[in-house]
């Protein structure tokens, strides 16, 4: 019991130091772009919001890394009956698994969406054989649910992957909707510090993002990007807006909350339901 105390101890002690850092560098980067917050900076109202964003962010971050395990195991996948609804694809971000979206495919269920599913997007994997996971995701379901398209929700660099697949890898015939949540569209200046090989397509201005932002968009799937003002991993956080989306801004909330956060579920409830017909 002891040791599996000190394994715990342990592990939320390296989430809230990345934690930390991470908002350091965020405040540092928000300061430095609008001086005018340094004035604001010990306010009890800006103390208050700093101890809620880590105290959350650590929170969130620290179940997702014990969810982790869980990750490894088989999906247990429902197929759901014929006349099924467009089906829904969750994507997760760098070093997480498919573990990371129990919750919200939880509370996806009890809002009546029945055709959920993950799959793991190893982070030692180049980007290319990760969209082509994808891809042969989305047609397994065509043919056995005999729909024609689906629905892709990304979550940080699963965004990104998302929007390979649909803006380069020829999948804008087969998305209905695509949902981005914090995924770093415009990079990210924390990419440097990233010890995935991925982390490398992240940094601003790289060949990769220059490329995905001057491929088309298609015009008959439904794009929307979730970012939050707090991000904590998104530096800065207007890289989280996709040009050509429909941008949905939310504040008090980091990189993880967004998965976990009542306002982001709110949300993302709305883009994958407004406009479709009842």
């Amino acid at each position: 019991m002891i040791w599996i105390v000190s394994i715990l101890a342990a592990i939320l002690a390296v989430v809230t130091v990345i934690v930390v850092l991470s908002y350091a560098f965020a405040w540092y980067e928000g300061a430095n772009s609008r001086p005018a917050l340094m004035a604001e900076r010990f306010s009890p109202s800006r103390l208050w919001l700093a101890v809620r964003l880590v105290g959350m962010e650590t929170l969130f971050l620290f179940l997702d890394v014990l969810l982790h395990p869980l990750g490894w195991l088989p999906p247990k996948e429902r197929q759901p009956a014929e006349n099924v609804a467009t089906p829904i694809i969750l994507l997760h971000g760098l070093f997480h698994n498919r573990a990371c979206w129990l919750w919200t495919k939880y509370r996806l269920r009890r809002r009546g969406f029945r055709s959920i599913y993950t799959l793991n997007l190893p982070p030692w994997q180049d980007v290319e054989t990760l969209t082509e996971r994808v891809a042969k995701k989305v047609d397994e379901l065509r043919h056995t649910l005999g729909i024609k398209k689906v629905c892709l929700v990304g979550h940080s660099m699963g965004g990104i992957i998302a929007r390979n697949y649909l803006q380069i890898r020829g999948g804008e015939q087969k998305v209905e909707r695509c949902i981005l949540l914090a995924a770093p569209n415009g990079g990210s200046k924390l990419a440097p510090f990233a010890l995935s090989p991925l982390g490398r397509l992240l940094i601003p201005g790289s060949e990769f993002l220059r490329r995905l932002a001057l491929a088309p968009l298609p015009p008959e799937t439904e794009l929307r990007a979730i970012c939050s003002r707090h991000d904590n991993m998104v530096l800065p956080w207007e890289y989280g807006r996709f040009e050509g989306a429909h941008n949905i801004e939310l504040a008090g909330m980091g990189h993880v909350s967004l998965l976990y956060h009542p306002r982001a579920f709110k949300a993302l409830c709305e883009a994958l339901t407004e406009g479709v017909p009842s």
